[in-house]
C-alpha cells in the first residue's frame, strides 16, 4: 500500500508552478545558504561532544561523516537538478518509490530540520551565556540550561528561535542577505582559531588517539558513535535542495551550491578539530566504574561540574582559546559564535516549513498551512507554527540528546535519495539530468552503506525515538493525508 502512490515526476513540476514560491536565490548566495546552514553547532559545540566520544579519534570521525555526506550530496544534487522544486528528500521520494514512504521521509525530516533548530538554539545559549557571564551579568542557572541538564528553562534558546521565526515570516531575501554577513563572521572565527591554535598543536596530545576505540552499534561511544554524532555538523547541506523552488536557474545553480558548500565547510572542519585536540586535547570523562560517559547525560553534566575540559566546554573553540591564553580572541569567537550561529537556526527552519509547505500542497497535510503572506510571499502560518515547536525543544533539551535524534532522520532520508537515484537511472533513463552522480552504481550503494553504518552507531535512545516517531507518522498518514492526498482523489491545490 504504501508503495502503491507514486506522483510522476511531470505532475509534481507541474503542481509546483500552479502554487509556486518567488524565484530570487542565485549561486552565491545558495552556497552561503548552505555554508551558513553547515558550519555552526557542529563544529562550535559538537567538537566537545566528539572528543568525549572518540578522543583525538574525533579527526577519524570527521572524514567517516564527510565522506557519506560527500556521497549523499552527490545523489542529492542529481535528483535536485531533475526535480527543482521545494520539498528536498519528500518530494523526491514521492516522485520514485511512493506518497506512503514519501510521508515517512517527510515525517522523519521533522527530526531533521524542527530538531536540528532547537539543537543549534542551545549551543547558540552556551556562547552567549559564557560571554555574559565573563562580562558578570550571567542570568541564574535555572535559566541557562533545561531540566536534563541542571536547569530549568534554556530561556536563551528559547528567544533566539522566536527571533529567526519571524525574520523567516518577513522574506526569503532579507532572510539571505542577513545570511551572508552571519557566514562571513563564522568562516573569519575559524580562520583566527585555526591560525592560533595549529601552531600549538603538540604530539602527546594525541595519544592515546583512540581511547574508546572504534566502537559498538547502538553504543554511542568510539569513532563510529563519534562520527554518528558529528554527521549533524555536515547536515545542513541538504537544505539547499529545499529552496529549488526559489532558485534561479536551479538545473546550474542547486547542484554548485550542494557540493561547493560541502567542499568548503569539511576542510575548515578537519583543520578546527586537529588545531582543538592537538593544542588542549580530547581526552574521555570517565565514571566510578570506569565507564566512558555519554554525552548529553545528567551522568556527564553532574561528572562535569567545576571541571574545565574541552569535552565538558558548552563553548569549546572558546575555551580552547582562552587555555591558550588568547583570551581576546577567545572572546571575540565566542562573540562571532554568537552572532552566526542564528544562521543555522534560519536555514532550518526555513527547509522545515518549505517540506511542510510541500507536503500542505500535496494534500497530506491541510492546505490553510500552506498559505503564502500576499506581501512577504512566504509560508508564514508553517513558519511560525514550526518556530514555536523549535523555541520550546530548545528551552528544555541538552544539545547532545537533541543531536543524535536530528541525525536519526536525517540518515533515513539520505538513504531513501540514494535508493531514488538508482530506481530513476533504471526506469527513466531518458529523463534529462542537468547533474549525473558520477559512478552512480558505485557511489548511490556506498552511500547507502555509510547512512547505515552511521545510524546503527547512534545511541540506543537516537534509535528507538526514531522507530516511535515513525509509527506515529504512519498513523498521522493513514488518519488524514491517506484519505486527502490530492493524488488519490485526482485534486489540486486552488
Amino acid at each position: 500500500m504504501l508503495f502503491q502512490r507514486v506522483k510522476p515526476l511531470d505532475q509534481i513540476l507541474a503542481t509546483a508552478e500552479k502554487k509556486s514560491l518567488k524565484r530570487q536565490l542565485g549561486p552565491i548566495q545558495l552556497t552561503l545558504l548552505g555554508v551558513g546552514a553547515i558550519i555552526g553547532t557542529g563544529i562550535f559545540v559538537l567538537t566537545a561532544e566528539a572528543g568525549q566520544k572518540a578522543g583525538p579519534g574525533m579527526l577519524i570521525a570527521f572524514v567517516i561523516a564527510a565522506v557519506v555526506c560527500a556521497l549523499a550530496a552527490l545523489a542529492y544534487a542529481e535528483l535536485a537538478g531533475m526535480i527543482p522544486v521545494a520539498g528536498s528528500a519528500y518530494t523526491y521520494t514521492y516522485g520514485v518509490l511512493g506518497e506512503g514512504i514519501a510521508w515517512i521521509v517527510g515525517w522523519a525530516l521533522i527530526l531533521e530540520y524542527t530538531i536540528a533548530a532547537s539543537t543549534v538554539s542551545v549551543g547558540w545559549s552556551g556562547y552567549v551565556n559564557g560571554l555574559l557571564n565573563s562580562a558578570g551579568i550571567g542570568l541564574p542557572r535555572f535559566l541557562r540550561t533545561g531540566p536534563f541538564d541542571g536547569g530549568s528553562f534554556n530561556l536563551l534558546a528559547f528567544l533566539i528561535a522566536l527571533v529567526i521565526t519571524a525574520l523567516l515570516v518577513l522574506g526569503t531575501s532579507k532572510s539571505a542577505k542577513v545570511n551572508a554577513v552571519l557566514v562571513s563572521l563564522k568562516v573569519a572565527a575559524l580562520v583566527a582559531f585555526i591560525v592560533i591554535t595549529v601552531p600549538a598543536t603538540h604530539e602527546a596530545n594525541f595519544q592515546p588517539f583512540l581511547p574508546n576505540g572504534w566502537g559498538s552499534p547502538m553504543g554511542g561511544i568510539g569513532v563510529l558513535g563519534a562520527a554518528a554524532s558529528i554527521f549533524f555538523a555536515y547536515v545542513g547541506f541538504d537544505a539547499v535542495s529545499t529552496a529549488a523552488e526559489e532558485t534561479k536557474n536551479p538545473n546550474r545553480n542547486i547542484p554548485i551550491g550542494l557540493i561547493g558548500s560541502l567542499a568548503v565547510c569539511t576542510i575548515f572542519y578537519l583543520l578546527v578539530g586537529y588545531g582543538a585536540v592537538g593544542s588542549v586535547g580530547s581526552q574521555p570523562m570517565v565514571g566510578a566504574d570506569g565507564a566512558v560517559l555519554q554525552p548529553g547525560t545528567p551522568q556527564m553534566a553532574a561528572a562535569c561540574e567545576g571541571i574545565k575540559a574541552l569535552v565538558c566546554s558548552k563553548e569549546p573553540l572558546a575555551y580552547v582559546l582562552h587555555t591558550l591564553g588568547s583570551d581576546k580572541i577567545g572572546y571575540l569567537v565566542g562573540m562571532a559564535a554568537s552572532l552566526a550561529l542564528p544562521s543555522v537556526i534560519l536555514m532550518m527552519i526555513y527547509g522545515q516549513t518549505r517540506i511542510f509547505f510541500t507536503m500542505s500542497r500535496d494534500g497530506l497535510l491541510p492546505n490553510r498551512l500552506s498559505t503564502v503572506h500576499p506581501r512577504f510571499h512566504t509560508p508564514h502560518v508553517l513558519t511560525m507554527i514550526t518556530g514555536l515547536f523549535v523555541s520550546f525543544f530548545g528551552a528544555l533539551f541538552p544539545v547532545g540528546l537533541l543531536a543524535d535524534i536530528t541525525n536519526s532522520g536525517t540518515l533515513f532520508a539520505f538513504l531513501m535519495v540514494a535508493v531514488g537515484v538508482m530506481i530513476l537511472r533504471v526506469k527513466q533513463p531518458e529523463r534529462p539530468r542537468p547533474f549525473r552522480t558520477p559512478l552512480v552504481w558505485i557511489v548511490c550503494p556506498l552511500a547507502m552503506l555509510g547512512c547505515l553504518l552511521l545510524f546503527v552507531n547512534l545511541s540506543s535512545t537516537a534509535i528507538s525515538v526514531f522507530f516511535v516517531w515513525a509509527l506515529v507518522g504512519l498513523v498521522v498518514y493513514f488518519a488524514y493525508g491517506h484519505r486527502k492526498s490530492h493524488l488519490a482523489n485526482g485534486t489540486e491545490p486552488s
